[in-house]
């Protein structure tokens, strides 16, 4: 799935060279490759096979809407957490029937939007929250497809801000109150129980937690099934990792299976399966470019400061993330150690400390795997414009977000002064 190689010395995405990228749009930018993506979708169907399914992208991680179109096309669903999120996958021909609503805080106001476009189902983390959405159908005359998110108690092994199937969790019901609200599905006189629903969390390296939290979650599926509840579809999520250093997460094809075997170990292989990737999509299939600005050296360090800062690109900081630093352009001469630092006025805006670069000032430096949660975390602090974003496409690339203005970011506000007194 490799859209970025060296040749002749020069990064190339796809076939276009990145500097050639940066020299006409500026920098900082993302670069998108649209075979790159495009690949890790197919992975996906191939692994499903005929598995009756919907791979639902997960919009969070990366909402641009060319990319968002990439995938409707390819005949993805959508996951999604807010009304913004549903308002960008329309905006790019995405179907509101292939998509699922997830997130414990849906308004009042989301939930009569997502009724009225007509989604696939709701991922309903509470009792209240099935209560409102009980009210919201009524008012509108509907009812509403509802699947429960259950939440298994089981540790992910991940960052634990990005953790969510723990019982200390804000996400999901635990399973004893689950059963009960199943069991209760009559009182709901707006709301039609078609599908069970987990996700665990993000950026997962093993298959572990996955099979604990289904050997948890196919259980009580299988009973509710067997006590009439006309279950259609199994929701698993996502979270299936993806490599920044030396991390060696599951294939595709490995996590896909696990999953079918363990819906046939419980008799419920019938029922269609549900998938909600977000990094596993679209990690790889971008980058951030960010140009040297100056070369600092210290008594105690030497840094490559760039143009690019944690408002652009806040992983790093949030995280502690690694992510691979390389240069768009290898010139000879010994590497030397640098950390390199965006211009933000926080410690925190560091992209990597104690890497071997051979650069220089003007040098455009990349950092891979930024295609998810990078523009989409973004965000305008010190008061900076937010990057370009760029598709790739065989040998053309197009500008798929402009590079915000000074203009941009004073949009929406207005001076008001204290009137004068007498």
């Amino acid at each position: 799935m490799s859209g970025f190689d060296y040749r002749d010395d020069r990064l190339f995405v796809e076939d276009v060279a990145l500097a050639d990228i940066v020299g006409a749009v500026g920098s900082p930018c993302y670069v998108y490759s649209r075979q790159v993506l495009t690949d890790a979708y197919r992975a996906f169907a191939e692994a499903l096979g005929a598995q009756r399914s919907l791979v639902c992208y997960a919009v969070k991680a990366n909402g641009n809407l060319a990319l968002l179109a990439t995938l409707a096309d390819l005949g993805a669903g959508f996951d999604i957490v807010s009304q913004g999120e549903l308002e960008r996958v329309l905006a790019a021909g995405g179907d509101p029937a292939r998509v699922v609503f997830s997130g414990v805080g849906k308004t009042e106001a989301e939930m009569r939007r997502a009724l009225e476009v007509g989604i696939r189902c709701f991922n309903v983390e509470s009792a209240a929250e099935l209560a409102r959405l009980d009210s919201v159908a009524g008012a509108l005359g509907v009812r509403a497809p509802v699947s429960l998110r259950v939440n298994p108690d089981v540790d992910a092994g991940t960052h634990p801000y990005i953790a969510t199937g723990l019982k200390e969790n804000k996400f999901g019901i635990p399973l004893a109150e689950a059963a009960a609200c199943y069991g209760q599905a009559a009182r709901y006189t707006h709301l039609s129980f078609v599908g069970i629903d987990c996700h665990i969390g993000s950026q997962l390296t093993e298959l572990r937690p996955f099979a604990d939290a289904l050997d948890r979650v196919l259980p009580e599926a299988a009973r509710l099934r067997r006590a009439g509840l006309p279950l259609t579809h199994i929701d698993v999520g996502g979270g299936l990792g993806v490599r920044y250093r030396d991390e060696r997460p599951p294939t595709i094809a490995a996590y896909v299976a696990l999953v079918r075997d363990r819906l046939a170990a419980h008799g419920l292989q019938d029922l269609e399966l549900v998938l909600e990737p977000g990094r596993a999509l679209v990690a790889a299939a971008g980058v951030l470019a960010t140009r040297v600005e100056y070369i600092k050296e210290t008594q105690a360090k030497r840094f490559a400061i760039v143009d690019a800062g944690m408002n652009d690109l806040i992983r790093p900081a949030l995280y502690g993330a690694w992510q691979n630093l390389t240069a768009a352009r290898r010139r000879p001469g010994p590497a030397r150690e640098y950390d390199v630092v965006g211009p933000v006025c926080e410690s925190a805006d560091t992209f990597g400390r104690g890497r071997m670069l051979a650069i220089e000032p003007g040098a455009v430096l990349v950092i891979g795997a930024a295609g998810s949660y990078g523009f989409a975390m973004s965000s305008q602090y010190n008061a900076r414009p937010r990057p370009a974003e760029v598709l790739v496409d065989g040998a053309r690339f197009h500008v798929v977000r402009r590079r915000e203005t000074y203009e941009d970011l004073m949009r929406g506000e207005r001076v008001v002064r204290e009137a004068r007194r007498s």
